[in-house]
């Protein structure tokens, strides 16, 4: 794991330590507040974050998200736990060895942009390696590549305000990358944006992922965002973690209303994948249609996929397509529904992932049926 948090708790008083009493003995936010006039912005949270994941933590305004993403590079001191980073924990380094990992492991995104309104783009850009001291340069041609690889090469002089609010955003973004940072941490950097800046935007981080596989924290209230970003989603209520998993564990098995009422609004059918849905084939997948005709899946000793035998044939393949993995469950319905038997999944290598059934995909439509409860954790 690339990131690991234990027992993580933040309260915001002189003395702490009457309130993380209350905590650990289980007591909610509500409680401390109620008894201590104490403000909990972290009740309790304990996560692993692997390398190259995108990592989403959402709730609502008050739930803590955006207190954990400043406690993970300690913009503010925690108040108990651990957080470590490739097994060293963060909370107990000076400061001094704190700035050398953060100028050389971290960059932040923020929701406000925050850019200097005296300095054109590529100087904003350039900022962050003024601070951690990178010759001028060095850092000039850092940011500069940084400012083309999210398409505003040619606006490099232009200020601030001469720039849209996308464009801004894709400056703060460009500053953050110029670093070339092995984390990044978004704090609802899409969020003041117009919707379909917002989708724009989204659409640059996923192709930049592709490209560099950055371990990825971002903060969102969003659960579209959340589902269209996320390799997994941590949930948060009231200071502590409702539910850890994919965006279809989530969705497939909510761990509880609150985290069932976050995601009531979201298409399951462009948020699943085929991948989602596939599963070994069973006897019942072998009869197929149901009009007598057999079928059975061939794959070889690596375990790729090479067809379909129908009926008693031993080797005669039946012309049947197998599925990629990553296509959304919208585009499967009029396939599936055309299929004499289970369709095949296979990833990008053609390695089978499993079969997907008409039962299935129509049971992928009730969100209080199907398998694979995320990873639950309650306070």
């Amino acid at each position: 794991m690339r990131l690991t948090v234990r027992g993580l708790r933040k309260v915001f008083a002189d003395d702490p330590r009457p309130a993380l009493e209350m905590l650990r003995r289980g007591a909610t936010k509500a409680e401390v507040l109620r008894t201590l006039n104490v403000n909990v912005g972290v009740a309790e949270a304990s996560f692993d974050i692997r390398a190259g994941e995108i990592f989403v933590i959402m709730g609502l305004s008050g739930s803590g998200k955006s207190t954990i993403v400043r406690l993970l590079n300690r913009l503010i001191e925690p108040s108990e736990g651990e957080i470590r980073l490739d097994g060293r924990d963060l909370t107990r380094l000076s400061y001094g060895e704190l700035v050398e990992v953060l100028r050389r492991d971290m960059s932040m995104v923020f929701q406000s942009f925050a850019l200097l309104p005296n300095r054109t783009a590529l100087e904003n850009a350039v900022f962050g390696l003024e601070v951690a001291g990178v010759a001028g340069g060095q850092r000039r041609k850092a940011a500069m590549a940084a400012l083309e690889r999210v398409g505003l090469g040619a606006y490099a002089d232009r200020y601030p305000d001469e720039l849209s609010g996308g464009m801004q955003q894709r400056v703060g973004l460009a500053r953050a990358l110029a670093k070339n940072p092995t984390i990044m941490l978004m704090d609802e950097a899409f969020s003041a944006l117009d919707p379909l800046i917002r989708t724009d935007m989204q659409d640059e981080l996923l192709r930049l992922q592709r490209e560099d596989s950055r371990t990825i924290v971002f903060i969102s209230h969003d659960a579209e965002e959340a589902m269209r970003l996320a390799d997994r989603i941590a949930v948060m209520e009231d200071g502590r973690i409702a539910q850890i998993g994919t965006p279809a564990e989530i969705l497939r098995a909510p761990a509880d209303d609150y985290v069932r009422a976050f995601f009531r609004g979201v298409d399951s059918t462009r948020v699943l994948r085929a991948r989602d849905l596939a599963r070994p084939p069973t006897p019942a997948d072998a009869m197929g249609d149901g009009e007598g005709t057999r079928f059975r899946y061939r794959t070889d000793a690596a375990g790729h996929f090479r067809g379909v035998l129908a009926g008693d044939c031993s080797s005669a393949l039946f012309g049947l397509e197998p599925v990629a993995a990553d296509t959304p469950l919208h585009a499967l319905f009029g396939r599936v529904a055309a299929a004499p038997c289970p369709l095949p999944v296979v990833e990008a290598d053609g390695r089978f992932v499993g079969v997907i059934s008409r039962a299935a995909l129509l049971a992928a439509l009730d969100r209080g049926e199907g398998a694979g409860r995320g990873e639950v954790r309650h306070g």
